[in-house]
């Protein structure tokens, strides 16, 4: 039975984001933003470097690219596609080697830490009003844009229909609990012919959404210190890591190399696996029925939100051609279309009627569980230094746990001292 259910919006106009308000921005009060509105004279080449297309939609990103580049004759975009998983140290040291992309993608959670390094070009947006007013305050500081949203996401349960019917398995429903997911995962796992339950990564991002569903907190409430040393953290943190080498492959095993959930999955060996919306594309023409839920809560219902954004980079000497390939990229109605026919990441845009497809494009049915979750949200923890190594750290001591190096109050204990040392607690 579900226990109490609560909203849990967070930090920097997610309400406004997840509501949709498509009120107009006050527009950036500054004379030195690039505008997308001047022209470019002469030919140039601009770099672009990105995640948000890896695992299946590097072809629609490339749709996109020779739209604008028909378009825009003078500016030709090179694009480098990065796993997720290398991309945010890849960030790193272009950042630090004064190397990065003219153009480069950036998340919700080191957007002030970039703006702040001075990394980020303002931009004066051509115009506001096409973008959900969340979203683009999200990526501004003092009413200045920074960076131009590109897509939000919510992460989701997905399930193999197929494995389950196979099991006598009723689906998955909204009104699942860890203990429903338990019970399904020991059920579909059958080690002898290498078929594997359920998958949850045992990581940052998983660690303070379950936390939040036990009812808990990652920061304290001025987000100086942690707050995850709890025994909700000790619940949390136990639901992700006992999963390994029962419902889900152990280290050992392969578990946590890179897209080796979406290999088992997509082979018919997976029945469920926790991941986002971007991974609908990717799982278009496997040779099986399947389905997304929302994700089952504890003490209360949490969903994981994401947003992401292009930046450009204020040494770049093509700002002019960046700023237009930025502005395409994220507010086109070409981008709309590919997006939604691809069933990618929703576009960040402010007119409903134009998303409105996004239901009936097509697999997987339950398109609806997209926006049940965003109406039940876990925003994820920003400080204001120290974000990545703070991911880092949290991560690296779950994975301790998950090894059995560390026990998991051990590994919590490390990680709140480690955290508070680096972001001032």
């Amino acid at each position: 039975m579900r226990r109490n259910r609560k909203v849990l919006i967070g930090a920097l106009a997610s309400i406004a984001m997840l509501a949709g308000c498509s009120a107009t921005p006050t527009p950036p009060e500054t004379t030195s933003a690039v505008s997308p509105e001047e022209t470019v004279e002469e030919a140039v080449t601009i770099s672009y470097t990105n995640f948000i297309s890896n695992g299946g939609n590097e072809e629609n990103l490339d749709k996109i690219v020779q739209a604008f580049q028909a378009e825009n004759p003078n500016i030709t975009v090179e694009v480098t596609t990065l796993p997720y998983g290398d991309y945010g140290t890849a960030l790193q040291t272009d950042v630090a080697a004064g190397t990065l992309a003219d153009v480069f993608d950036i998340e919700y959670s080191n957007y002030q830490e970039l703006q702040a390094n001075g990394v980020l070009a303002p931009v004066e947006v051509s115009n506001p009003s096409v973008y959900k007013q969340g979203l683009l305050d999200a990526y501004s500081t003092d009413r200045v844009s920074y960076a131009l949203p590109s897509g939000f996401s919510t992460v989701v349960l997905f399930y193999n229909k197929d494995l389950f019917d196979a099991a006598g398995l009723d689906y998955p429903t909204s009104d699942w609990t860890w203990e429903d997911e338990k019970a399904a995962g020991l059920a579909l796992t059958d080690r002898a012919n290498g078929v594997w339950g359920n998958h949850q990564p045992v990581s940052f991002y998983e660690f303070y959404k379950v936390l939040a569903q036990a009812g808990g907190d990652f920061l304290n409430a001025d987000r100086t210190a942690v707050a995850f040393n709890s025994p909700q953290g000790i619940e949390a943190a136990t639901w992700l890591v006992e999963k390994s080498g029962t419902t889900m492959p152990t280290i050992e095993e392969g578990q946590g190399t890179p897209d080796f959930d979406t290999n088992l999955f997509t082979e018919g060996k997976l029945g469920m696996m926790h991941t986002g919306i971007w991974m609908f594309g990717a799982f278009a023409d496997v040779p099986f029925a399947w389905d997304v839920a929302v994700e089952p809560g504890n003490e209360t219902n949490a969903h994981a939100a994401f947003s992401n954004a292009v930046g450009i980079n204020s040494d770049s000497v093509n700002k002019v051609a960046a700023a237009k390939w930025a502005e395409y990229l994220t507010s086109s109605d070409i981008m709309v279309e590919i997006r939604l026919a691809a069933g990618w990441e929703l576009p960040p845009i402010a007119d409903e009627d134009k998303l409105a497809p996004y239901l009936t494009v097509g697999s997987p049915a339950n398109r609806k569980a997209v926006f049940d979750a965003m109406n039940e949200v876990a925003m994820v923890p920003v400080v204001a230094s120290g974000q990545s190594e703070m991911q880092d750290i949290m991560g690296r001591e779950l994975v301790e746990a998950q090894a059995g190096r560390k026990t998991v109050q051990e590994a919590l204990a490390t990680a709140e001292e480690e955290i508070n040392a680096l972001i001032g607690g």
